[in-house]
């Protein structure tokens, strides 16, 4: 990781970008005999794995198919999530030393819950193979000349350039850009004449701001179990509430599927009915006030915050035929307008990227222009929360490797 390009020798590929997709495609391109250098801007290897999952990197789902992938061609990933599979990825991490542990829906991390052990398979495997990866190295960009490339890279204040016959652009998304997440993947594509699908962050908390503001702020910390729908996609997993909007795994879910200026729903007490729960307690405790009842299901503090919306100052028998109702539809179609979410900075992945039209299903070679590949975040394939991006960036690396 310290050797200097006037030092380097003839490469098969050039990979830009150390991430999981870079990492896994300069790996299983080193198992098929081929030579790859590596360029990653930031000062190590795999900076987006050591703090996925809180530093614990959860690695792929158990679950994972095409069906949990959103993209303008909903079955363009298919061909490449079969060419690598969940048990190809388990297979290979326990090749090498990670045992996964199931946490959550599918979600699988290492045994030793260190992020740092998946990142170090990768860089002991380059070693082994003679795959060369240089860290702080600034790709200023791609020229095709007749069938190579120039790659264009700057390091240690030095700007050279290499020729290289395939370039593997595994450069990532936009999120995080103090991780070093830049719009280079995007950029090239666009220099090739390639289409862009709109990008947006994904993932990502959705803020809630004006007259409704208060009301979330005052519920800052308070987690539920929910339901979270729109007419794309539906989610069942904790909701947090947070002094500027909402969090959690089920709404970074939905953000995933909604556009600014809708609607999403939420179901606070899925897979029950409220209106019967409340016969149910008024026949054993018609006295117990409304409010009591709602804290028992609840927190007291979220209780409370239904005082504005619900006749919670009322006991369980008193409640009129309307008053069901109304509890009823607070309850399972709680209507949030968000104003928007909380940008890059915050997003797990992007949304969109390169158009699936211009690449191979089978290789993820553009079509227009031989020797160049795109993987990983950059293409217009996402994934849900839960490992199943990681899938996809092993999956493209394997398959751009295969191609190279």
């Amino acid at each position: 990781m310290t050797a200097k390009i006037n030092k380097l020798t003839h490469f098969d590929a050039i990979i830009i970008g150390g991430g999981a997709c870079g990492l896994m495609c300069a790996v299983q391109a080193g198992f098929l005999g081929k030579r790859t250098l590596v360029l990653e801007k930031n000062d190590k290897p795999g900076a987006k794995i050591l703090i996925s999952g809180g530093g614990r990197c959860n690695y792929t789902n158990l679950y994972a198919t095409p069906q949990q992938f959103i993209s303008q061609n909903e079955h363009f990933c298919k061909s490449t999530l079969s060419q690598w599979t969940v048990e190809d990825t388990i297979s290979f991490f326990e090749t090498y030393g990670i045992v996964g542990k199931e946490k959550t829906l599918g979600q699988l991390f290492p045994e030793s819950d260190k992020a740092r052990d998946v990142v170090k398979v990768f860089t002991d495997l380059c070693d082994d193979l003679d795959q060369e990866i240089i860290c702080n190295a600034d790709v200023k960009g791609v020229e095709k000349v007749e069938d190579s490339f120039i790659v264009s890279v700057e390091i240690d204040g030095i700007t050279e350039d290499i020729l290289v016959s395939k370039v593997v652009i595994a450069s990532g998304g936009l999120p995080i850009p103090k991780m070093g997440a830049t719009d280079f993947g995007l950029r090239t594509a666009r220099k090739f004449e390639l289409k862009i699908n709109d990008t947006a962050p994904a993932l990502v908390p959705l803020t809630i701001t004006g007259k409704d503001q208060p009301w979330f702020e005052q519920l800052s910390g308070n987690s539920i179990f929910c339901r979270v729908w729109n007419d794309r996609a539906s989610f069942e997993e904790n909701i947090l509430f947070t002094h500027w909007g909402l969090s959690g795994p089920a709404i970074l879910q939905i953000s995933s599927y909604w556009r600014p200026g809708e609607y999403i729903y939420i179901d606070l007490l899925p897979n029950q009915n409220i209106a019967e729960l409340i016969q149910q307690e008024r026949e054993a405790n018609g006295k117990k006030m409304l409010l009591a009842y709602l804290a028992g299901l609840y927190t007291r503090k979220f209780a409370e915050a239904l005082s504005d919306r619900l006749p919670v100052e009322k006991n369980l028998a008193s409640l009129t035929k309307a008053d069901i109702e109304n509890i009823n539809s607070l309850i399972h179609e709680f209507k949030v307008k968000p104003a928007g979410d909380k940008g890059y900075d915050k997003a797990e992945v992007m949304r969109g990227g390169v158009s699936t039209d211009e690449l191979s299903s089978k290789t993820l070679e553009a079509k227009k222009v031989r020797g160049l590949y795109f993987g990983g975040e950059c293409v217009d394939v996402t994934g849900w929360l839960g490992g199943y991006n990681f899938q996809w960036a092993w999956a493209s690396g394997f398959v751009i490797a295969g191609s190279l």
